[in-house]
């Protein structure tokens, strides 16, 4: 006994109008030549495309949720610990102010800081990026692991976003005002 009694078969129609228009009309044709004949699933080519890509867009769209996650969670990371570490070096920041240093010069200390732990996680983010490529080569299509522009554009957006994040504790450290941070020493 055969599963299927009838052999199934798809038709494809091209049109100039709405596919949706002819639906009636293929169905009468359809009919005229054989009355038995079933039509079901009647699908646009779009619906067709959209159906076999949805989940693939889907899993994009996830993957893209969770990278703006990871990237905002760097930034906090990154402003928390610069926060914390000027919190810290208030009374420092006080003393060089009060012995003649400009707030540029702080600003450029504390940003100084903060480029040494960038380009160390720049540093750890390169070599755990190309130590997974070949899992990523069997992943997606068209990635080379020597795809340098992704990586220079990955860099540079990391990098912008750690300054980002490193310029409002920068900036509140060139701001200190000596006489308060003396005052708690």
């Amino acid at each position: 006994m055969e599963l299927y009694p009838v052999r199934i078969a798809d038709l494809a129609v091209r049109t100039s109008v709405e596919p949706r228009q002819l639906v009636n009309a293929i169905q009468g044709q359809v009919w005229a030549l054989d009355k038995d004949q079933p039509i079901t699933g009647v699908r646009t080519m779009e619906e067709i495309i959209d159906a076999s890509v949805s989940q693939r867009r889907f899993q994009t769209l996830l993957l893209v949720v969770f990278a703006a996650v990871a990237v905002g969670l760097a930034m906090i990371g990154i402003f928390g610990v610069l926060s914390y570490s000027v919190s810290q070096r208030t009374s420092e920041l006080g003393l060089r102010m009060a012995l003649g240093a400009q707030p540029r010069s702080i600003l450029a200390l504390v940003l100084k800081q903060a480029g040494a732990l960038i380009g160390a996680g720049v540093a750890i983010g390169l070599a755990a990026a190309y130590g997974l490529t070949r899992y990523m080569e069997s992943l997606l299509f068209g990635i080379h692991r020597t795809d340098w522009t992704t990586y220079a554009a990955a860099v540079g957006l990391l990098a912008v976003v750690a300054v980002a994040a490193s310029l409002v504790p920068a900036r509140r450290g060139s701001r200190v005002d000596p006489i308060v941070a003396l005052r708690y020493e």
